[in-house]
């Protein structure tokens, strides 16, 4: 009994970088059955217009309910107007609808969904539902693993609620293409010899979008290192900075931190 518990843990230890554990986009991949995800983002990103840097901070619970089916939900917090308060709600579901799995590498697909509301003034056309607007999104997620390294690409749709204060009442602009293509390695450990080896990951990422009532958009990259501890704990640190497109949007760089940790088979 001993012998197989080792055995599993080892085998949950080298699929864990296996999970495509991206800073910023969400792969096909889901959490585990059963388990409970803790995750605070910390987003450090510079206004353009007052070359400020401001604090959001976004706690998130996400639940693995099979190994098909999650959720998440995030509360969204900024200290735009000098004092860190709630401004809105994420609410994120993804379905696992394609696995085809090796023992060595694996290609999944996802269909994923998003609501959100959100009180921020809106004065950009750029959309953002994870920290300005409110609205839905919905997408479809392809990741593929090959040994260490991991291979995500996604396609999604937005459509922006208008709100009363905003600085324009264009609805034409409410609806954008947003796209993201990610590169993950495994550095370290170069074998598995103990389920409680930290991980040590490097990725890029890509993230864009296209606004089709003003055939605007942007690309961003997004570097990041990643550590994964005692397979139950993350830490990673990226930078994100634009490096095409010209549309309206609040960022366009700044830090971003996070933490996470996993509680798994809490479930019955």
């Amino acid at each position: 009994m001993k012998k197989y518990l080792l055995i599993s843990l080892l085998h949950s230890a080298s699929m864990l970088p296996a999970q495509e554990l991206f800073v910023v986009s969400e792969p096909a991949s889901n959490l585990a059955a059963k388990s409970l995800n803790i995750r605070v983002g910390n987003f450090i990103m510079q206004d353009n217009s007052s070359k400020i840097y401001n604090y959001h901070l976004l706690p998130e619970i996400g639940i693995g309910i099979s190994n098909k089916l999650m959720f998440r939900f995030s509360l969204v917090t900024s200290n735009r107007t000098q004092k860190l308060k709630p401004e809105g709600i994420n609410l994120y579901a993804k379905y696992r609808f394609l696995s085809n799995d090796d023992v060595h590498r694996h290609f999944r697909m996802a269909a994923f969904g998003r609501f959100t509301t959100n009180n921020t003034p809106i004065h950009m056309d750029e959309i953002n539902l994870m920290m300005h607007n409110g609205g839905i999104e919905i997408g479809t997620v392809a990741t593929s693993l090959i040994k260490k390294t991991a291979l995500s690409g996604s396609l999604s749709y937005q459509k922006a609620k208008n709100q009363v204060n905003a600085h324009h009442a264009d609805y034409s602009l409410n609806h954008t293409a947003n796209y993201s293509l990610s590169f993950g390695q495994l550095l370290y450990p170069k074998t598995y010899t103990s389920y409680r080896q930290t991980n040590f990951n490097v990725m890029v990422e890509f993230l864009g979008q296209w606004n089709a009532g003003n055939q605007k958009g942007y690309l961003d990259i997004v570097p990041s290192v990643q550590a994964i501890i005692n397979s139950v704990a993350r830490l990673d640190f990226g930078y994100r900075k634009q490096i095409a497109g010209k549309i309206d949007r609040d960022y366009e760089k700044g830090f971003i931190i996070k933490l996470e940790y996993n509680f798994f088979n809490i479930f019955k």
